[in-house]
This record gives C-alpha cells, sequence and structure tokens, in this order.
C-alpha cells in the first residue's frame, strides 16, 4: 500500500465537521471551545458493490399515506408544522427554561392519547411532578403513558413494551447511550443519544419529539448536527412577564419555515390564539402623545403591534436610554434621522421606547412609528386616531418600501383602523383605508402632526 493510500490521524469539530492535522482547543471556523476531536480518515480508495436493502422503484409507485400528517389538536401548532405530527417524523422543540415546552407538549400528548397510545419520557422530572401538572391542566388520558429514564436503552424498552404512535423525550440532553463515554448533555453523548432514537423513529414509524435546551445566546445546546438529523426544528419563544408565546419553525421537511403560531400561557394551559392583534394594543378613550400603531408581518401572519416613547427632560450629563421590545440600535439610528433631518433636538434628553404586551419588533418595517411615536412625544401632540404607520427609514430620511404591505393594510382595516402612513408607491387601494404615500420622514410628520409642533 502506498504511503497516501494508509490511514491519517485528523480531528474534525463536531459542531461544524472543521478538520485539522493536529488536535486544537479552539475550532477555527466556528470558534467553539472542546469540540475537536479525533477521528481516524479512512483511505482513499474504490468502493465494491453492496446489498441493496431497498430496491429502487419508480417515483409514481411510493406510497404516501404514511406520509400524511395527523393533526395534534392544536390549530396553531398545526399551522406552523404544516398540517401535524408525520409517522416516523421527528421534531425538535427547543427553548428557554420556563418557557412552556414541557407544558406545550402534555397538552399535545393527551389529546394524541384519545386516539392511539402516548408515550411521554422525562429525563429531568419525577412521574409525580408530570402528574402534578397534567392535573391542572387536564391532560389525564388511559393511554397517555409515562415514564422517568435516564438511559436511551430504557427509553427502547419503553418503547417495546407501550408500542405508542407519538414520543416524546423530555430532554435529549439529559440522556446518555450505553458504551458511549462522556457526560450527560455533552456532545458525544447528544448525538448518539439523538441518533438512536431518530433510528427508532424511522424504523417503527413512530412520530417523535425532542425537547432542547438552548444556550444563553438563544442556539440549540448541543452539536450542530443534532439540527441536520431531525425533520422539523421549531423555537418556542415569550417573555417570562408576558403570557404570549411564539411557535417558530426554523427548519421543515413537511411544511413551511414562514408561519407562526401564537399562544397564550395560562394557569390552566395552553390556549391558541388565531387573532392575537388585540394583545398587543393599549385599550384608552382619548389618544395620548409618544403613542403609534403599526403592523408586522411574523412569518406570513399581519400583526398589529403599539409602539411607545417618552421623551423626558432630564438634569443629568447623560441622558438615559431605555429600550424594551425594539432593537435598541434601530431606534439609535431612528433618533439620529430625526435629530440631523427633521431638526428634532431629542438627543439631549432621556428617551424611553417600548412595546405593548410584550411582544418583540425587529423588522426594519417598525422605523416610521418609531419616528412618529418619539416626535409624537417630543412636541406631546398625539397622533390622529385610528392611523398606523409602515415603513423603513434610511439614514437620509427617506421612507422605504417593505414587504407585504397590502396584507398589513387588510388586517388594519379588518380592525377599524382608516388611515395609513405608506411608503410612496405602495398606496393602493384597500377597501376601508386610506393610505397615504410618502417619500420622506418630514411628510409623515407633516401628514401627522399640526406644522408649527416639529
Amino acid at each position: 500500500m502506498s504511503r497516501s493510500a494508509k490511514a491519517k490521524t485528523q480531528f474534525r469539530c463536531s459542531e461544524c465537521g472543521w478538520t485539522a492535522l493536529r488536535w486544537v482547543g479552539r475550532c477555527g471556523e466556528c470558534q467553539a471551545w472542546g469540540t475537536v476531536e479525533e477521528i481516524d480518515a479512512a483511505p482513499s480508495g474504490d468502493v465494491a458493490p453492496a446489498r441493496v436493502g431497498h430496491p429502487a422503484r419508480p417515483i409514481a409507485d411510493i406510497d404516501v399515506e404514511s406520509a400524511h400528517a395527523a393533526p395534534t389538536g392544536l390549530d396553531e401548532l398545526d399551522r406552523v408544522l404544516g398540517g401535524g405530527l408525520i409517522p416516523g417524523g421527528v421534531m425538535l422543540l427547543a427553548g428557554e427554561p420556563g418557557v412552556g415546552k414541557s407544558t406545550l407538549l402534555l397538552e399535545v400528548a393527551a389529546l394524541q392519547a384519545d386516539r392511539a397510545p402516548v408515550l411521554y419520557v422525562t429525563g429531568e422530572e419525577s412521574p409525580g411532578q408530570v402528574r402534578l401538572r397534567a392535573d391542572r391542566l387536564g391532560a389525564l388520558a388511559p393511554q397517555l403513558y409515562l415514564a422517568a429514564e435516564n438511559d436511551v436503552a430504557a427509553v427502547l424498552g419503553q418503547v417495546d413494551r407501550v408500542q405508542p404512535r407519538l414520543l416524546i423525550v423530555d430532554s435529549v440532553q439529559t440522556f446518555t447511550a450505553p458504551d458511549v463515554s462522556g457526560t450527560p448533555g455533552g456532545v458525544t453523548q447528544v448525538r448518539e443519544v439523538s441518533a438512536a432514537l431518530i433510528r427508532l423513529a424511522k424504523s417503527r414509524g413512530i412520530a417523535t419529539v425532542l425537547v432542547g435546551h438552548v444556550t444563553k445566546d438563544g442556539g440549540i445546546a448541543g452539536p450542530r448536527v443534532l439540527e441536520h438529523l431531525v425533520d422539523v426544528v421549531v423555537q418556542f419563544e415569550g417573555d417570562h412577564h408576558s403570557r404570549l408565546r411564539l411557535l417558530r419553525a426554523a427548519k421543515n421537511r413537511y411544511g413551511p419555515t414562514d408561519e407562526i403560531g401564537c399562544f397564550e400561557l395560562t394557569e390552566s394551559g395552553i390556549i391558541g390564539l388565531p387573532d392575537p392583534s388585540g394583545l398587543f394594543l393599549t385599550r384608552r378613550n382619548e389618544p395620548v402623545s409618544g403613542s403609534c400603531v403599526t403592523v408586522t408581518l411574523e412569518g406570513r401572519r399581519p400583526l398589529i403591534a403599539e409602539v411607545q416613547a417618552l421623551v423626558a427632560p432630564t438634569g443629568m450629563p447623560q441622558p438615559r436610554r431605555a429600550t424594551s421590545g425594539l432593537d435598541s440600535s434601530r431606534v439609535a439610528m431612528v433618533m439620529a434621522v430625526l435629530e440631523r433631518r427633521a431638526r428634532l433636538r431629542v438627543g439631549g434628553a432621556d428617551v424611553y421606547t417600548s412595546t405593548v404586551g410584550g411582544v418583540r419588533l425587529g423588522e426594519p418595517s417598525v422605523d416610521l412609528a418609531m419616528a412618529l411615536a418619539l416626535a409624537s412625544s417630543h412636541t406631546d401632540v398625539p397622533l390622529p386616531r385610528a392611523t398606523i404607520a409602515i415603513g423603513e427609514v434610511g439614514l437620509a430620511g427617506d421612507v422605504r418600501a417593505v414587504g407585504g404591505v397590502q396584507r398589513r393594510l387588510a388586517e388594519a382595516a379588518r380592525l377599524g383602523f382608516t388611515r395609513a402612513i405608506v411608503p410612496r408607491l405602495s398606496e393602493e387601494p384597500v377597501p376601508g383605508i386610506d393610505a397615504v404615500g410618502v417619500d420622506d420622514l418630514g411628510q409623515a410628520l407633516r401628514a401627522t402632526l399640526p406644522a408649527e409642533q416639529h
């Protein structure tokens, strides 16, 4: 054998696949620590044909009945998944601690257990704790089986005994695989546990849901390959001080990734919100300054949201800035544009900005609403009633077009708004609403505030 054909020792990052000829403590590609492991690179050569396990067939002869989605019983979850759970499909549900992942899955398990056996395996809680939560949620079903395990081999044994149609594993970072070194939650253990559960789901046609922890940066803990192996990756998000929870699909082999599910977390469980816009508006009899309503797109879904601003004089040498629910860098940019292009002296004052209902708005289309809310608070003049603002503000003070304007205006008209400040060329007629097109921030201010105020 030639020297080039001999196996060479290499080192590979388990997160991103970067390889090196010697071990290093930090990956040179993704900069992760402790993820570079030794592997044996097989020598290159010809590959002999092997016995075929499943002969290829014409695509028209493939049976698709087993790939149809089964509704979960929660319409908002089905919206995100593309219809429901797929037999043999593996979904990874990630979210911060306490956001409501286990509550959501216990509701789904109880609904599915009315039709077929469901196995809920918990590695974090005792069976008694889960039973108490099920009592509170009213999620007791005869065919809902509960097990507390930390060994993936024991999970396979439980599956043999129960024969479930749905398997829920909460959470994958707490399980270990036999004959594999490493601590629970480590890169090696998470990879092996996930691979064993995915093989089980595919071979037996069991819909499987894996619960995953997240890091402090919001990413899914464990090796990156975990997200590649599963069929669906969804994120469960929400502020702990708010009842609103949002479910987003980061990856979906069976449906769209631009849908969003809205839920309300209550003491009695998770409730789907088919029309959540009312949570993000303040109900008041008289208009107040510093408030502007906008319409944001969460995936395909238009949501009405309210932006509030308070510009107050300060006696401190360094003005205070506080932001909640908005991108602080975009707020600072809009303030600079108001200062430079509209001659509104807001830089020397304390500025507080927030959203109503705890919703997070990161879309550029919120810029115009932020600017009008800041100008309204600075001049202490309320914006006209039943008015919304949609548009991105550029550094030159121009108002740029955004996507989905017609869908946004239709949602605003449905909720009773009659006037909209939008970018020029976006003011196509929508029944029930008067769209005012503007080219720059100055025109938007003149269309909403008296001329003598700015």
